[in-house]
């Protein structure tokens, strides 16, 4: 496999990702992007960094906390594409633009395929 690109301005940080259309319209999921290269996420409504995200995006009836490799393109100095592959069979692909904290992208699996948008937050 040829190296994942993880870009630096994803690298190491905490978003939340507010979203306004899509199967998980009206949810927050807080995503840490780990420095090596992993990510995990969580509905930020939750008390506990344990306990998973059981919508499209999250573990599916998972009963732990799900950390997966995730990719980060730079497309431009304010506008990145972030992909990673949950567990569940379900990948999720957004498109984040600093400038304007907006997000757009696509939740898909073997049999779905879902539109998604939003907006987010750099929390840490």
């Amino acid at each position: 496999m040829a190296e994942i690109p993880r870009a630096d301005a994803i690298r190491g940080i905490t978003m939340r990702w507010a979203w306004s259309e899509g199967p998980t319209k009206g949810k927050v999921h807080e995503h840490v992007f780990h420095d090596d290269g992993t990510v995990e996420w969580h509905d930020a409504g939750s008390a506990s960094l344990t306990k998973p995200s059981k919508e499209v995006a999250g573990a599916h009836g998972s009963t732990r906390l799900e950390r997966v490799p995730y990719a980060a393109f730079e497309v431009t100095p304010e506008v990145f594409a972030v992909s990673y592959l949950a567990a569940s069979g379900y990948t999720l692909t957004v498109v984040l633009n600093f400038a304007t904290r907006q997000l757009v992208g696509v939740a898909s699996g073997g049999k779905d395929w879902y539109p998604l948008r939003g907006t987010f937050e750099v929390v840490g």
